[in-house]
């Protein structure tokens, strides 16, 4: 059978390619060129190519700039002028790498896509679903980035180092001389390869960060803050304000292009409401179910109650209070290893 990989050049996809090889699958393997060339790309290019020749397996650059675009990076620039911050690994997924790029492996006849995710796919023994799983190693799952997979996608999808430790992984790209064995893990959305979003954001949309004011939650001007994009909820540096406590980003309103800021424990709440949601392991809910729910990817999972609103919202309460429920992010839900379903933090409160 034939697949097609991802690879990235790292470490991760290099080994999921290795694997299958050395499981007797016709493999393919393809990097995708989503952003103009003389920046990561090229890196990710050269690299993936050198692990492709090593493995002697075919290699392909596609370019997926256009869609890329259009689909990833001027909805990440729509949500920050709205005052939200969103994942754009979480739609990239759904839309290119499980979207676009599987359309284009079934076009080159292969039969999976896989990809060096921390995730597992099984079948579920009580029905014909397939399920999103943690990866073995839970310091390194990925499973969150996934949440928005439908059935078809996880059908034909493979993660081979979901059921490996980081460590094994490095020790099997060792193993076979790939030069992405000591390769650095990168923490950066790939497309803003500087870590700077605010300079990205104002060299896409040049006067989106206007200056306005810093208030409290009474209404109270506190300061002026550089502009919306510069800030998220649960941020503490860069408000530049004198007070008896530290102060923090406690939500952002940009109809009044106001930065709200409070005390530490005002960052806290139990509740929030998702929409654009994706059951995977269930259809969606008909009364409250409990759930762990996660809130952002490096974010502990904590027990909920999630009880449906409409078709296509839900509203979460926590057990207990959770720092900076931030609107934009992505709420995954848990039973266990399983994914049960994901959504997009619509706001905070009911």
């Amino acid at each position: 059978m034939k697949v097609l990989v991802a690879m990235s050049g790292g470490i991760d996809s290099s080994v999921a390619a290795a694997l299958l090889k050395e499981e007797g699958y016709e493999v393919i393997g393809t990097t995708m060129q989503v952003i103009s060339s003389g920046n990561s790309d090229t890196g990710a290019d050269t690299h993936a190519r050198q692990v492709a020749h090593k493995l002697g397996i075919p290699h392909h650059v596609m370019d997926f700039r256009g869609i890329f675009t259009d689909r990833v990076i001027d909805d990440f620039c729509r949500e920050y002028s709205r005052g939200r911050t969103p994942n754009p690994c979480v739609l990239c997924n759904r839309d290119i790498k499980f979207g676009v790029l599987r359309e284009r492996a079934f076009e080159m006849g292969a039969d999976f896509i896989a990809t060096g995710h921390h995730a597992r796919v099984e079948r579920d023994e009580n029905s014909v679903n397939y399920l999103l799983k943690k990866g073995a190693d839970k310091r390194k799952d990925q499973s969150y980035f996934l949440c928005r997979l439908d059935q078809e996608q996880l059908s034909r999808a493979m993660f081979p180092v979901g059921n490996l430790t980081k460590e094994k992984v490095r020790q099997i790209a060792g193993e076979l001389g790939l030069s992405a064995a000591n390769k650095p893990e990168s923490q950066e959305i790939c497309f803003i390869p500087d870590d700077d979003y605010a300079g990205f954001l104002e060299n896409r949309a040049p006067g989106t960060a206007g200056p306005g004011p810093i208030l409290d939650r009474e209404g109270n001007t506190l300061g002026e803050h550089r502009g919306i994009i510069y800030y998220t909820v649960g941020q503490r540096k860069g408000l530049n304000i004198a007070a008896a406590e530290p102060l923090y980003v406690t939500a952002i309103d940009a109809g009044r292009n106001a930065v709200i800021a409070g005390t530490k424990d005002q960052t806290y709440g139990t509740e929030l409401v998702a929409g654009n949601l994706n059951w995977i392991a269930m259809p969606a809910p008909e009364s409250a179910i409990k759930v762990k729910a996660r809130i952002r990817y490096r974010h502990a999972e904590a027990e909920a109650i999630v009880s449906p609103l409409d078709d296509n919202s839900v509203y979460v309460k926590f057990t207990e209070p959770q720092m900076a429920i931030t609107p934009g992010q992505t709420a995954v839900f848990y039973d266990g290893d399983t994914v049960i379903g994901g959504g997009t933090i619509m706001r905070q409160g009911r």
